[in-house]
């Protein structure tokens, strides 16, 4: 065999056994990949971040796990990440999830000088709008407070032949919140009247007699 043929046996040779060894890595990465099932990314520390941190986007990348390794819970993008505390520290490569975050303190209902009034009053309303108070007794009716905050409303057992009515919890200032339960007790009808978002406009006080 001359020098030349036996140069071209080698190389057909190498080819050979180059095809048959990508053939056996694919078949071995897709019977991985089956094992293993889809990846989906996930959003890692790219240093050692202490507890406290704002994070940066910087100190954020992105990783491709299976996604049975992957945390629990909705994905999260580092974009909505930054700008955050986080609560616990996180290794370099460690997941940085919702739940790794510092949960920012609620705004308490009520503040100083304020009242949370629980009424059983007609109307339907629902918690986040802003109302107006009628009360109505023996001889007349009266707007009573105005632009008044509702926490938190659910319907409430009607009377005999009467509208609808709610179970609404108002935040009123401590003065208003006596007059409320003192109304609650001796009033006939207590109404709240929802307001168009945005209006906050006061009106002047107006009451009506028996003599209308």
């Amino acid at each position: 065999m001359t020098r030349r043929r036996r140069a071209a046996v080698l190389l057909a040779l190498a080819v050979v056994l180059g095809a048959l060894s990508a053939s056996h890595m694919a078949r071995r990465e897709a019977a991985l990949e089956a094992q293993l099932g889809p990846l989906t990314e996930v959003v890692v520390a790219r240093v050692d971040l202490p507890a406290g941190r704002t994070l940066r986007l910087q100190d954020l990348g992105v990783r491709a796990l299976p996604a049975r390794y992957a945390p629990v819970g909705e994905p999260v993008f580092a974009a909505a990440l930054a700008g955050r505390k986080l609560a616990v520290p996180v290794v370099a490569g460690g997941a940085v999830t919702a739940e790794l975050i510092a949960r920012e303190p609620e705004e308490p209902p009520v503040k100083r000088g304020e009242r949370a009034v629980d009424v059983v009053a007609s109307g339907s309303v629902s918690a986040g709008v802003r109302v107006d108070v009628v009360v109505t007794t023996d001889k007349q009716t009266r707007l009573a407070l105005q632009d008044v905050e509702v926490l938190a409303a659910k319907p409430a057992a009607a009377k005999d032949g009467g509208g609808p009515r709610v179970a609404a919890t108002l935040r009123v200032p401590v003065t208003d919140a006596v007059y409320l339960v003192a109304a609650q007790e001796y009033a006939r009808d207590v109404r709240l009247l929802a307001r168009v978002p945005g209006d906050a406009r006061a009106v002047d006080a107006l009451t009506v007699g028996d003599g209308l």
